[in-house]
């Protein structure tokens, strides 16, 4: 058993199982998470006889790094070994007030978005909970040996998206208990408006998400219109977008704390017009989010180009005006292909492009 799958109450039931205490659950959660230590003879505040029958019964198995690129911006991509001969990829963001983890959810996507490298590699499986949360622990714990200073709250990285390789609400129980070790003061003390989970708008799981572990909600939009939406994101045919914005509507009824940001991929030619802003001006109104327009990066074999500078700014000025917060994000780590849509890892792709929209329990 890998104690890196393991929330504090899967812990707690572990130890009582066993005739321990509970509290050697929050014991054996800081002594990894916080103080980075997976060698149970360190851990010296459990007795040798419990530290001996964990090293019998369980492992803490991370996934292994294989590179580490930094790009000029401070960006940094790790290319990380799992099982099987698949890689994935995961990027930290430093910037002045905060350090962003961009973590990846499955071994490449199920969705072909036709926009994203990582969609282009086909789809091997779910990431389990361990080589979820094993990211944040591996750039958490690698930071700290760098000598990345961190803030007041003891952390290097204060904010996770679930933006990296796969659609997170497909594999919607191992990311919710991945957050909830995220969330675990015993762990890594985040705040749920510091965690992101996006999705291309897997509408019964937007549902189930409020209800589970509400937290920041990013929708990959890319087309005001299903038409289009349906060349760019296949998963519109099945949910169409009249479905998706009432589910995101329903996301952020009755509680004014949540928040919904709506991403948009700048393609030249292609979704960029003056008449697509107009539409997507129409597709949003009374709905409280902002916009985070995303200069398209090029991938190998992409049949896409960036839309000009000159057409974002139109286009973000067409939403600004109706009172549409509106941001262009900043293109970091393209150097070393760790923007938006760009990660790609090594995939041993299993579908064929057969795609997978719902986990089963």
């Amino acid at each position: 058993m890998n104690l890196f799958n393991f929330t504090h109450s899967d812990l707690v039931e572990f130890f009582t199982q066993r005739g321990e205490k509970p509290f050697r659950a929050s014991q054996i959660l800081k002594w990894v998470h916080q103080m980075g230590v997976v060698d149970f003879d360190e851990m010296t505040n459990l007795s040798k006889v419990l530290r001996q029958r964990l090293k019998d019964e369980t492992t803490l198995t991370l996934p292994k790094v294989v590179t580490v690129q930094v790009s000029h911006d401070g960006t940094r991509k790790w290319l990380l070994q799992l099982e099987c001969s698949n890689q994935i990829e995961m990027v930290f963001i430093p910037e002045d007030d905060r350090g962003t983890l961009c973590v990846s959810s499955q071994v490449g996507c199920p969705l072909n978005c036709s926009f994203c490298a990582t969609g282009k590699q086909g789809f091997n499986r779910n990431l389990e909970v361990s080589e979820i949360i094993g990211q944040l622990w591996l750039a958490e714990h690698s930071l700290r040996q760098e000598g990345f200073r961190a803030e007041e709250h003891g952390r290097i990285i204060s904010n996770v998206v679930f933006m990296g390789m796969g659609e997170p609400l497909t594999n919607f129980n191992n990311v919710i208990k991945a957050i909830e070790l995220m969330r675990d003061d015993f762990c890594y003390g985040l705040s749920w408006r510091r965690i992101t989970v996006s999705t291309a708008g897997i509408v019964p799981a937007i549902a189930r998400l409020k209800e589970t572990s509400p937290v920041c909600l990013a929708i990959s939009l890319h087309a005001p219109n299903d038409e289009l939406r349906n060349k760019l994101v296949p998963l519109n045919k099945k949910y169409p977008l009249a479905s998706l914005i009432a589910a995101c509507r329903e996301y952020v009824k009755d509680d004014d704390r949540l928040k919904l940001t709506f991403e948009y991929v700048m393609l030249r030619g292609i979704n960029d017009s003056v008449d697509h802003a107009k539409a997507l001006v129409k597709l949003m109104r009374h709905l409280p989010a902002k916009v985070n327009l995303i200069p398209f990066n090029p991938f190998p074999q992409s049949p896409y180009e960036r839309s000009t500078q000159e057409v974002i700014d139109t286009f973000r000025n067409i939403l600004l005006a109706a009172d549409i917060m509106t941001i262009t994000r900043k293109t970091r780590g393209d150097d070393i292909d760790a923007a938006c849509g760009q990660l790609a890892g090594k995939v041993v792709d299993k579908t064929r492009r057969i795609p997978i929209l719902m986990e089963q329990d």
